[in-house]
């Protein structure tokens, strides 16, 4: 077992948080970089411990929108009277949870080696685009996060479990998922952001003592490095979805669906001519 250097941990770090809310996949472009640069994976447990880092930074930026839908769901619990927008909202976040959450725990040993692969992370990055385009292009975007339903939390939950896939992107899924049920492009942001915190932080814990030692696939990292990495992450995470949520406002997805094919192209390429490796 190898461990990771103090260059892979700042590299990494900053590839998350630059990529965790773009819709082009943060696992697939650390598996990525990792295998081009490094020549090795560092890990699903390491990913997913610093992933934390940018999944505080969701916290934090949406932490009025959070606590306002806390403490309406609380409220409604005991008044009917106070079942606001927010409070089935907190509903739907709980609800849009159970599926990735059981779908993680039954598919554990792939997502931490078999599903690493370059040849599906690139496969994934070209295919998925063309649904990340049939949804920018079908979505009628008439539907905000007040109008969502148990209906929504199912599907984008269910929808959420791709994620698992490096190369298919969480909020390319969830996003995607959101138009095609006609809601608008920043509404489904919001909700798909929202919905991935108990997740990744979920994934994040379960994952940190197999971050230090892994079992299967990966390299070891110190506690000081996770430590670093995690705040890399949050520092560039906090920027980034900022950014993304005023880019949507006024920009479709076509951007990232053009990129998301010229990378994954290039890795085949790559791939194809025995350039770099595929695990």
């Amino acid at each position: 077992m190898t461990d990771v250097s103090w260059l892979q941990v700042v590299v990494l770090s900053v590839v998350q948080g630059l990529t965790e809310f773009l819709p082009v996949s943060s696992s697939g472009h650390l598996a990525i970089v990792s295998q081009m640069f490094f020549h090795d994976d560092a890990g699903a447990s390491f990913t997913a411990v610093i992933q934390i880092g940018t999944e505080i930074a969701v916290l934090i930026y949406f932490a009025r929108d959070i606590v306002r839908i806390v403490k309406a769901w609380v409220g409604g619990l005991f008044d009917k009277a106070r079942r606001t927008p927010d409070y089935w909202l907190g509903w739907w976040v709980i609800l849009g949870s159970v599926p990735i959450g059981a779908a993680g725990l039954l598919f554990k040993h792939y997502i931490r080696g078999d599903v690493r692969n370059l040849w599906i992370i690139a496969t994934a990055l070209v295919v998925f685009s063309a649904v990340i385009a049939a949804a920018e292009y079908f979505g009628k975007q008439t539907r905000t996060i007040e109008q969502f339903t148990w209906r929504d939390s199912l599907v984008i939950g269910s929808v959420q479990c791709l994620a698992l896939i490096p190369g298919v992107s969480r909020s390319g899924a969830t996003i995607s998922a959101g138009l095609f049920m006609a809601q608008k492009r920043e509404a489904a942001a919001r909700f798909g952001f929202l919905l991935a915190i108990p997740a990744v932080l979920a994934s994040g814990l379960f994952s940190l003592p197999d971050a230090f030692h892994p079992e299967g696939a990966g390299m070891s990292a110190t506690g000081l490095q996770l430590l670093v990495g995690t705040v890399i992450a949050f520092v560039i995470g906090y920027a980034a979805v900022a950014w993304f949520l005023k880019f949507l406002v006024s920009h479709s997805m076509y951007w990232f669906v053009g990129y998301r094919v010229i990378v994954g192209v290039v890795v085949l390429i790559l791939l194809g001519t025995g350039t770099i490796a595929a695990q």
